[in-house]
């Protein structure tokens, strides 16, 4: 029997591109697995009305852990009017199933490295190496919301909100609600990872990345536990920014960071913008991870008019499957994967046309197995 058991969720558009390619580099690394498909994407919203039918789900918790592409996600209207015509005005709400899996499986850490790696044209410098710890259950994200808002929850706000007044004499239809939801667990259990990873990984450095003299409540909250539990890593030092004045200074001075840690949205845009700084999204992958299961994905998105072309950078998704392995304690292997990427990188012989060439994204994924 297998050691291990994983599940593959290619999902839609340029998610089987890259999910062919990573295919390439398991099967060179051979890795004592099963790899089982899993349904998710668009298409079973469409027919089903579920783009993550539960049927997925069962299938995931028999598994060690899930590689996942990419999927394709439309506000509420254009979602329901894409329904085959029998599920159409039954009520269907289309949520993004990544996000579903995030809170069925709590996979509260959001691991996003970005490192330059030598010989890619598309740094912004050489010597970036910025891991990112976004929580990836609560927040903005958390999927309570309202619209129009009901009275009842109106009249609470109000009752308890002085801010509300200012909205008094708004309409119903007119107002919209979202809230962002900070839990003291939450806080705690992301802050720890990452000080346990920057002390694991040599990092000298963990920034929180909040608004505290403006979101008082939430961002506060993730300050002041920052604070007590940096306390118990003596040799990690805290630093504490807020998030417009941080992506700024990602840009001005990257290379002054290493660990940065903050909530659900905040996270969203500072990994992308730090994506950015090292070539793209075509180089960001992103690990999804909780106490006891985990699901690894490259952070582009589906980009149907390139699916099928096998022409994306299948980069993210190949540093995806690193992560992969180092969570599965396959170390030995990461490395050589890594290393191999980061060969093919600097080689410069074989690059997508992102980066200036020609080859498919099977043959940078045949590159990367060759040098295994």
């Amino acid at each position: 029997m297998p050691k291990y058991r994983i599940a593959l969720m290619p999902g839609d558009g340029i998610g089987n591109d890259v999910m062919d390619a990573a295919q390439i580099v398991l099967d060179k690394i051979a890795l004592d697995a099963e790899y089982v498909h899993a349904d998710i994407g668009w298409e079973f919203w469409r027919t089903e009305g579920d783009a993550l039918p539960q049927r997925t789900v069962d299938l995931l918790k028999g598994c060690t852990c899930a590689l996942f592409g990419a999927i394709t996600s439309k506000p509420k209207d254009e979602a329901e009017a894409e329904l085959i015509p029998e599920l159409r005005g039954k009520g269907l709400v289309y949520r993004s199933p990544i996000v579903r899996l995030r809170q069925l499986f709590d996979l509260y850490v959001n691991l996003r490295p970005c490192k330059a790696y030598p010989g890619n044209p598309l740094n912004y410098r050489d010597d970036i190496d910025l891991v990112i710890f976004r929580e990836n259950t609560e927040g903005l994200y958390s999927g309570v919301e309202f619209h129009p808002v009901p009275q009842a929850v109106r009249e609470v706000l109000e009752a308890h909100s002085p801010a509300m007044a200012r909205f008094a004499d708004v309409a119903e239809e007119d107002l919209a609600i979202s809230c962002r939801i900070f839990t003291r667990r939450g806080c705690r259990r992301i802050v720890r990872r990452a000080f346990e990873y920057a002390q694991a990984h040599g990092y000298s450095t963990v920034t929180v990345v909040e608004k505290p003299n403006v979101i008082r409540e939430t961002s506060g909250l993730m300050v002041r536990e920052a604070r007590r539990i940096a306390a118990d890593f003596p040799d990690v030092e805290l630093w504490e920014t807020n998030v417009d004045a941080q992506v700024m200074w990602l840009v001005k001075n990257p290379q002054d960071y290493s660990v940065l840690v903050t909530s659900n949205m905040f996270g969203d845009i500072v990994s992308d913008l730090a994506a950015q700084l090292v070539g793209g999204l075509g180089f960001a992958s992103s690990g999804n991870i909780g106490d006891d299961f985990a699901i690894f994905e490259p952070t582009h998105g589906s980009a149907p008019k390139y699916a099928g072309q096998y022409k994306v950078n299948p980069m993210a998704m190949l540093l995806a499957v690193k992560l992969m392995l180092d969570w599965l304690g396959e170390r030995e292997k990461a490395q050589a994967l890594e290393s191999a990427i980061a060969g093919v990188i600097a080689e410069g012989k074989v690059r997508t046309y992102d980066m200036g060439g020609s080859s498919t994204t099977l043959e940078v994924a045949q590159a990367v197995a060759e040098r295994l």
